[in-house]
């Protein structure tokens, strides 16, 4: 054994979680004079006692560690040391610190299909971009918890709060038009969003709403979500996403068929929240407007560090179980 290990078991058995076991190495002695103290008690005496005490004499009046091997009482020793659990201290570790629980509310209504967007100088609708710059935005939340919900006509969580972003985008990436209906109900996709974040530590709860349209479906107000929201502590920052409408012919804009933003409503909600209204028209934009809520939304610095502590009993226990077999296969036990 190197100096190093030696240091590192005593460091072990200095950090004991059950320290108290050493009081148990002196039980054999206190069992082995049990008998001893009995004798002393009233019993019957017979005429040939003395004959009998003087056969057991060479081994009664031995001390009782002579008595037992030497193997047995290195053996108790070993198993004494395993039960107070010794304990060395690993490397430190920091663990991620949840900064934020957030949940992600991404519009999947018939309007998402516009391709009025670019991204790397190509023609994409309004969804492929919207991925693509909710993906990176991803990339740069760990340490957050993070959810997806999908809304349309209705609005349907793709994900819980989870700190596997990778799932996530996942889930982002396979969300497609259609899912959730055509229609707009932002107010049932705030509702649910606040009841995904209404368990969650308070000052923690945010929801991202990105929307292209009006809200024209669903059972509850984006006022009377937005009402709740405020009321649960819930901070909603609201993007609305989208150009002027429209279709495009070889990949140049065409006018008309658009659903308009309502910028007015969406306003509303994020300063009824405390949050903040946003509106993109283009990829480029609602890239930036990420990074904007990476400011207003920081991951907290990583957490404390802490070193785990790992057991070092079982060396001890196996040591005890090698002596107990030494014992009994040694050869003057035969003789």
């Amino acid at each position: 054994m190197t100096g190093l290990d030696t240091a590192a078991w005593l460091q072990a058995f200095s950090e004991s979680a059950w320290p108290w076991a050493w009081w148990l190495l002196p039980l054999p002695l206190l069992i082995a004079l049990l008998p001893a103290l009995a004798s002393r008690a009233a019993a019957l005496r017979v005429p040939y006692g003395d004959a009998l005490r003087g056969i057991a004499s060479d081994s009664a009046h031995r001390p009782v560690w002579r008595r037992t091997p030497w193997l047995l009482w290195g053996a108790w020793i070993c198993l004494c040391a395993a039960l107070t659990r010794p304990q060395e201290l690993g490397q430190p570790v920091t663990p991620p610190h949840q900064a934020r629980q957030m949940m992600l509310a991404v519009d999947l209504s018939a309007s998402m299909t516009e391709p009025d967007m670019q991204i790397g100088g190509q023609v994409v609708d309004r969804l492929t971009a919207a991925k693509a710059v909710l993906a990176d935005f991803l990339d740069r939340r760990q340490g957050d918890r993070v959810g997806l919900l999908v809304f349309a006509e209705r609005a349907y969580a793709l994900t819980p709060l989870t700190a596997d972003l990778a799932t996530v985008r996942d889930q982002l990436r396979d969300a497609v038009v259609g899912l959730a209906g055509r229609q707009t109900a932002i107010g049932d996709a705030l509702a649910l969003s606040v009841k995904r974040l209404r368990e969650q530590p308070l000052g923690q709860r945010v929801v991202i709403l990105l929307t292209d349209g009006e809200s024209n479906a669903g059972s509850i107000t984006p006022e009377k979500a937005a009402d709740l929201a405020a009321a649960t502590g819930v901070r909603v920052h609201t993007i609305a996403f989208g150009g002027a409408g429209g279709y495009s012919l070889f990949g140049i804009p065409l006018p008309g068929g658009g659903d308009e933003i309502d910028e007015t409503a969406l306003r509303q909600i994020a300063s009824k929240t405390g949050g903040r209204f946003f509106r993109a028209r283009d990829a480029d934009e609602l890239a930036g407007i990420y990074a904007e809520l990476d400011r207003l939304e920081p991951v907290a610095a990583a957490g404390v560090a802490v070193r785990p502590r790992i057991e070092r009993y079982p060396g001890p226990l196996l040591l005890a179980l090698l002596l107990v077999l030494l014992h009994f296969a040694w050869p003057w036990r035969a003789r």
